[in-house]
């Protein structure tokens, strides 16, 4: 495999950072550090360290939507790993979308098409326009690893080294089935009605659900959620006036509530159900 291409030839390709590190420590800062410290003319953009300790679904949905606005270059450090120290290995994960560095352990599931991601989470055969390394390689990783901080540790040098032009098959051996998600989609009911779940809370106290908006039914319909029941769709949140159900700009239907926090009224968390009937 060729090296990586950078977008432009005085430009190293970005590297992208999405944790749920958060900011009150200085876990992010030490990744940021490692990374200069390899590559100092490293581009470095922080997706978002605000994902909820240990959500990997969350984490999905938010590189979901980020990912895609990237370059084809770019290299994509995700850490969201409550296995650290565990038997799950490090991976970096090559496709025609870019490079993903992170735990194998779904958090790099928005790599993935939809078509070849599974029905519930398991481990699956890479798609044949996709490869997969282990980060082994000795060279490539920091000389003392800690057993609770790979993100630091292993992750932080193998994207430095990558965005550098390191062939990702340097870092170490092959592997040919990765952990996968399912994809991001409620499935709608026999009777139309969907069954979902919140998947992403944004930093308004929006609450984002798993039903796509090309899967919305025509007209009219009902969302309940936390013990509430709100109408839609509406086309602007300034449209709402209260509780109000519409399209994001990620593509899926959410809740919100003008000059407030949809989130805190419904008392509602990552995974809470929702549900939606059509009307008639």
């Amino acid at each position: 495999m060729k090296k990586m291409p950078s977008e432009q030839s005085d430009l190293p390709p970005p590297i992208t950072l999405t944790t749920d590190f958060g900011l009150s420590d200085s876990y992010v800062a030490q990744i940021r550090g490692v990374i200069i410290g390899i590559n100092p003319r490293a581009r470095i953009v922080d997706i978002s360290h605000g994902v909820l300790p240990q959500q990997i679904l969350q984490a999905t949905f938010i590189t979901q939507a980020a990912w895609p606005c990237f370059p084809s270059g770019a290299v994509h450090l995700a850490v969201v790993d409550p296995g650290v120290g565990s038997d799950r290995l490090p991976i970096v994960l090559h496709t025609q979308q870019g490079v993903f560095v992170g735990p194998d352990n779904g958090v790099l599931s928005a790599a993935l098409p939809d078509d070849v991601r599974p029905d519930e989470p398991r481990r699956i055969p890479l798609p044949d326009d996709a490869c997969a390394f282990e980060i082994s390689n000795r060279r490539y990783i920091r000389e003392q690893v800690s057993n609770t901080f790979h993100g630091r540790d292993v992750f932080a040098p193998a994207a430095a080294y990558l965005a550098l032009g390191v062939a990702p098959e340097e870092l170490g051996v092959p592997v040919h089935e990765v952990m996968a998600l399912p994809p991001i989609q409620a499935v709608e009911q026999a009777d139309g009605t969907f069954e979902a779940k919140v998947v992403h809370i944004d930093h308004f106290g929006n609450v984002v659900s798993d039903i796509r908006s090309g899967d919305l039914p025509d007209g009219g319909f009902c969302v309940e959620a936390g013990e509430r029941s709100m109408r839609g769709p509406f086309s602007t949140y300034a449209e709402l006036d209260g509780l109000g159900a519409l399209v994001g700009s990620s593509g899926y239907l959410e809740i919100a509530v003008p000059n407030g926090s949809a989130a805190r009224l419904l008392d509602v968390q990552i995974g809470a159900p929702v549900r939606l009937q059509p009307d008639g």
